[in-house]
C-alpha cells in the first residue's frame, strides 16, 4: 500500500500496510507508541468469562509487537433492556482483573445501548523502535514457532451446539485466559525476527501475512502442530465455525498440500480455525530453536512447538501431508 505522505507521517512506524497487530507511532529515538483496539460478541456463556477472554485478546495485540501496555480503555454495548446489571458488572470485572494481572489500569471508555452484547479495549502501549516485532520481517531459514495450541474456534462451536464437556471449557478457559505477556521478553530476542498473534484468520491466515510481508515461502509439518485434546475430539466430529470456511475462500489457494477427503477436511478446519487470544507465532532463527522454546515453556506455554519453516519462495503454505487425527 502506497502512503499519502500528508496522512501517514514518518513518526508512523507501523500503519495499514502490513496488516499487523498495532500500529506504531515514534515519540523519539527510544519510545514508541503501541495501540491497539478489539471487541467481540462473547463466546462463552459466564460474564466474568466472556470479560477476561475479551480483554486478554486485546492486550496480545500489543505483546505481539513486543510492547507493554501502559493503559486502557473500555468499549463496552450491551442491550441494557435484556441483561442484568449485574452481568454488566461481571464483564467488566473480568477485564478489570485481567488489567490487574498486566500491570495496567482501565482509565476510562465509552459504552452505549447495543442490541446485541460486545466488549473489549483500547489498549495504548510502549516498544523500543528497534525492538518492534512485526509479522513482515521474517528471513529465509527461519523455523516457525507456536507458542499455544490451536482449537478455540472449534470448543466455541461446540458451546453453541451444547458439545462442549466441562473438560472442555476448562481446557478453553486456560488458554484464553493465558496472557501473551511473553512477547514484551521476547522484544529484546534478536533471533526472533518476527511476530504475530493467531487470531480470527487462523494459523494458515496469519502464516500467510508473514509469508507475504516477507517474501517467503513456508512449509507447516501438520502433525507437529499442537492442538487442544478436547478440540481434537470435536474435529473428527466434525465441528468447526462458520469463520473456518469463510477463511479457507479467501486464502486457500495459497495454502498447498490439502488432500481431498476426510482428512483434508480436517486439515483445513483445523489450520483455518479462527483462535480468541491464540498463540504467538514466531519466526526465529533456527540454530536458537532451543534456546526460544526453552523461554516459552519456561513462562508456562508447556505446549510451544516447532510447526515449520520459512524458505526463499513464493508466498504461500505447503502442508507436509501427515495428520495426527484419524476419523474413528
Amino acid at each position: 500500500m502506497q502512503r499519502n505522505k500528508q496522512l501517514f507521517p514518518p513518526q508512523l512506524l507501523v500503519g495499514l500496510e502490513s496488516g499487523d497487530d498495532a500500529a506504531v507511532y515514534r515519540i523519539n529515538a527510544e519510545q514508541a507508541i503501541v495501540a491497539t483496539t478489539d471487541f467481540f460478541t462473547p463466546i462463552v456463556d459466564d460474564a466474568y468469562d466472556f470479560g477476561r477472554i475479551a480483554a486478554n485478546n486485546a492486550l496480545s495485540d500489543i505483546y505481539a509487537m513486543g510492547g507493554q501496555p501502559l493503559f486502557a480503555l473500555a468499549i463496552v454495548g450491551i442491550p441494557i433492556d435484556k441483561i442484568p446489571m449485574d452481568d454488566i458488572r461481571s464483564i467488566l470485572a473480568g477485564g478489570q482483573a485481567v488489567c490487574n494481572q498486566a500491570g495496567i489500569p482501565v482509565a476510562g471508555g465509552h459504552s452505549i445501548d447495543n442490541p446485541e452484547p460486545v466488549y473489549g479495549l483500547v489498549v495504548i502501549g510502549l516498544v523500543h523502535p528497534d525492538k518492534i516485532k512485526r509479522n513482515c520481517s521474517a528471513q529465509a531459514g527461519d523455523v516457525l514457532i507456536l507458542s499455544k495450541p490451536l482449537g478455540i474456534g472449534i470448543l466455541s462451536a461446540a458451546i453453541k451446539k451444547k458439545r462442549l464437556s466441562q473438560d472442555g471449557l476448562k481446557q478453553m478457559l486456560r488458554w484464553t485466559t493465558q496472557l501473551n505477556k511473553i512477547g514484551q521478553i521476547l522484544a529484546d530476542q534478536d533471533v526472533v525476527h518476527a511476530m504475530t498473534d493467531v487470531t480470527g484468520f487462523g494459523l494458515a491466515g496469519h502464516l500467510l501475512e508473514i509469508c507475504q510481508g516477507s517474501q517467503l515461502a513456508a512449509e507447516v509439518d501438520l502433525a507437529g502442530i499442537p492442538v487442544i485434546p478436547e478440540a481434537q475430539k470435536l474435529l473428527q466430529q466434525g465441528i468447526k465455525t462458520a469463520a473456518s470456511r469463510r477463511n479457507w475462500q479467501s486464502y486457500g489457494e495459497k495454502v498447498n498440500g490439502i488432500p481431498q477427503g476426510f482428512k483434508g477436511d480436517q486439515q483445513r478446519d483445523l489450520i483455518t480455525d479462527p483462535q480468541t487470544n491464540g498463540g504467538l507465532l514466531l519466526a526465529c532463527a533456527a540454530k536458537q530453536e532451543t534456546q526460544i522454546l526453552s523461554l516459552l515453556r519456561e513462562q508456562g506455554l508447556e505446549q510451544a512447538k516447532r510447526i515449520g519453516q520459512l524458505s526463499q519462495g513464493q508466498a504461500q503454505i505447503t502442508i507436509v501431508p501427515e495428520f495426527l487425527i484419524e476419523p474413528r
